[in-house]
């Protein structure tokens, strides 16, 4: 028996399957499925449509207000800070691609924008800038509004854009979970008017993990443990991580381990010895003893290879100052992100951010 190998499609053929998926769903729309159409950016179409959007209107890119920014911008600082060493080594992946990476909360609205973008280009200085919201309520189907509905990486090309006016668009998606089993956000990697390149839901879906991970292991925690099944290395981003309090409650966890553990956001938080058929106290004692990895025994009668360490941030601690940016400062880097987008214009950065011109001058020179 032989097995055939598909060719890839070339970049016009692939064009012209959009094209038809358009033709059907958006113009005709037929209620069959697409097969010329990726499942999650069908029901993306079918959901703006149901919406009452016309693929053919004119598309805004509004910020949300200025108290909104700053709200957002607030409450994400943790993913802000777990995110930035990720985001930077993303550029050395795409140096030569002109794709730029773009983060936002876990409602769609832009809390960071990293790489090369063109601010010469109309359409990337659009969508890269601070406080945008690009939801798909907002903006349609984009890999954002994909990702932050369904909650799996996607990618998405040109006319796989809901709106005709994004038809420029290449992007990548995935969601970013937190320690406590919620989406947060996600991380977008675009390029305006550039080759297509499928290769980067990959990469993306590897960096959201990454930035998972910072997430959890910055929690306060008595103890961290890596978790994977017998016969893996233990030490990359594919471990497990686990955050345990001094009592042994298990306070925070990566996607990784939740998926080996059945934990669930609903459960709230269960103790070790409600998962791990050995004494917990046996876990703290091979952290202290910076024990090697051993392989114990679950209460599902599955098995983990599992490295106790710590002791990490002591449970109930503060968090130390450089993981905390003061508001005035959030304010003064939204308001300088605003100028940098309107290139100097201050009328029109304060236009934006719904401000009067004095308010933006004072803020920018204001003393700490």
């Amino acid at each position: 028996m032989t097995t055939t190998v598909q060719s890839p499609l070339l970049p016009d053929q692939r064009l012209a399957l959009i094209e038809r998926a358009r033709l059907s769903v958006l113009e005709a729309r037929d209620s069959a499925p697409s097969p010329w159409l990726a499942a999650p950016i069908e029901r993306s179409w079918r959901r703006c449509l149901a919406m009452g959007q016309d693929p053919h209107q004119r598309v805004a890119f509004e910020p949300v207000s200025a108290s909104a920014i700053r709200q957002a911008l607030e409450a994400s600082q943790p993913l802000i800070q777990a995110a930035a060493p990720v985001i930077r080594s993303l550029s050395r992946a795409m140096v030569h691609t002109r794709y730029f990476a773009i983060l936002t909360d876990a409602r769609g609205t832009v809390i960071d924008v990293d790489g090369p973008v063109d601010r010469n280009n109309p359409r990337a200085a659009a969508i890269a800038r601070v406080g945008v919201d690009l939801s798909e309520r907002a903006v349609g189907t984009t890999a954002i509004g994909t990702t932050l509905t369904d909650h799996e990486p996607v990618w998405l090309h040109r006319g796989e854009h809901f709106f005709h006016d994004n038809g420029a668009f290449s992007c990548a998606g995935a969601p970013i979970w937190g320690p406590d089993g919620h989406c947060v956000g996600m991380l977008d990697l675009t390029g305006v008017d550039v080759a297509e390149q499928p290769a980067l839901k990959h990469l993306v879906t590897q960096s959201a993990r990454s930035i998972e991970n910072a997430l959890t292991t910055s929690r306060p925690h008595r103890m961290l443990l890596r978790l994977n099944w017998p016969g893996r290395v233990l030490g990359d981003d594919n471990d497990g991580l686990v955050c345990v309090d001094d009592d042994g409650r298990i306070i925070g966890a990566n996607r990784a381990a939740s998926d080996m553990l059945g934990l669930m956001p609903q459960q709230g938080a269960m103790h070790c010895s409600e998962v791990f058929a050995v004494p917990t106290d046996g876990l703290f004692d091979a952290a202290r003893a910076q024990r090697p990895a051993f392989e114990v025994p679950l209460w599902s009668g599955l098995r983990l290879q599992l490295l106790a360490q710590g002791p990490g941030r002591v449970s109930g601690s503060p968090r130390p100052a450089s993981h905390s940016v003061p508001l005035k400062d959030v304010e003064a880097a939204l308001i300088r992100r605003a100028v940098e987008d309107a290139r100097g214009n201050v009328m029109e950065a304060a236009r934006a951010l719904g401000i009067s011109r004095a308010t933006v001058y004072r803020k920018l020179t204001k003393k700490k």
